[in-house]
């Protein structure tokens, strides 16, 4: 499935809506700020290297319809508003503007995370060995940023070239990427995956089933705290508690230097109908009871094994060469 792309005369962007899966594959074209900042807003588009993607082909296409800099400008700040957590977006927005040529702009930033996911899951790959037991939390694979993905990159390369893990899926409330996304691509390529409940993590950590835990990331402080979808912490903690490695992959523009640690993070907090509403037939919870909904925590460099890009493994905790 590919999830982003130009249409043929190039004045508009193609997704698939991401809400819909796994039940329905639908397509969507996109021309207007408005409608590209609704995309990434709604989560038609998600996964932070996905984001930065669609965020290029974006400006690119808003060049087309734009009369001036200062109006391409203002309608490509009004797409790079749309999450304020992902570095990406803004990153691959800033670095379009600068560009002489938008088209090939565009264009080198998706060929560049192809073989950024691909360099990331051959260092990935060497981290684990046929037969471990691997947990993940919300997506990173091939739909959140292309082809072979960040976090899930490892797994779908290793299943290419034979090996066989046994992946444990959090199902990730609230939005349930894990279950409909997570799932669906890794059973997509025949990877045995299991999928659990977020708060059954501890379970299979206890019984001795998960070798080593991989996630991908939203934004990477200089100090390497991380920001993810929320849960992610929670499963850091438990891994320290059960020596079990914690992995985060994430290409090397999601580190934001301007952000001395997870301190200086701006943590988006969505709608409270994800929680009562969104993908229940019915409402689940009293009508009037207040709730908090976070889209990500920050998991501190302390509680990480190691981050890897696509410039390799960067061991933090504990350190290694």
């Amino acid at each position: 499935m590919t999830n982003i792309r130009l249409s043929a005369n190039e004045d508009s962007i193609i997704i698939l809506d991401q809400r819909k899966l796994p039940g329905k594959i639908e397509y969507l074209e996109l021309r207007t700020a408005e409608e590209m900042y609704d995309a990434i807003k709604l989560l038609k588009v998600r996964g932070a290297p996905a984001i930065g993607i669609f965020a290029a082909y974006a400006v690119y296409v808003l060049s087309k319809t734009t009369k001036n800099v200062s109006e391409l400008r203002a309608a490509a700040d009004c797409v790079k508003s749309a999450r304020p957590t992902a570095v990406n977006l803004a990153w691959a927005v800033e670095r379009m503007l600068k560009s002489s040529d938008l088209r090939a702009e565009c264009h080198a930033i998706h060929d560049e995370d192809v073989q950024m996911c691909k360099r990331i899951s051959e260092y990935g790959l060497d981290l684990i060995k046929d037969g471990d037991g691997i947990l993940t939390h919300c997506n990173a694979g091939p739909l959140a940023t292309s082809r072979y993905g960040t976090g899930l990159g490892p797994l779908i390369l290793g299943s290419e070239r034979g090996f066989k893990f046994k992946v444990y899926a959090d199902e990730t409330r609230p939005l349930l990427q894990g279950a409909r996304i997570t799932a669906l691509e890794l059973m997509n390529v025949g990877v045995d995956v299991t999928l659990i409940c977020d708060n059954m993590a501890n379970v299979v950590m206890s019984q001795g089933k998960i070798n080593a835990v991989f996630v991908g990331c939203d934004r990477v402080a200089a100090n390497r705290d991380v920001a993810n979808k929320v849960g992610t912490c929670t499963l850091a903690i438990l891994a320290k508690h059960y020596g079990i490695p914690f992995y985060v992959f994430c290409p090397s523009s999601t580190i934001d230097s301007s952000a001395k640690s997870g301190a200086d993070f701006v943590i988006e907090e969505r709608d409270s109908g994800e929680i009562t509403d969104l993908y229940f037939a019915e409402r689940v919870a009293p009508v009037g009871v207040k709730c908090f909904n976070p889209s990500f925590d920050v998991t501190p460099a302390s509680l990480i094994t190691a981050i890897v890009t696509e410039f390799g493994v960067e061991w933090l905790s504990p350190s290694r060469s």
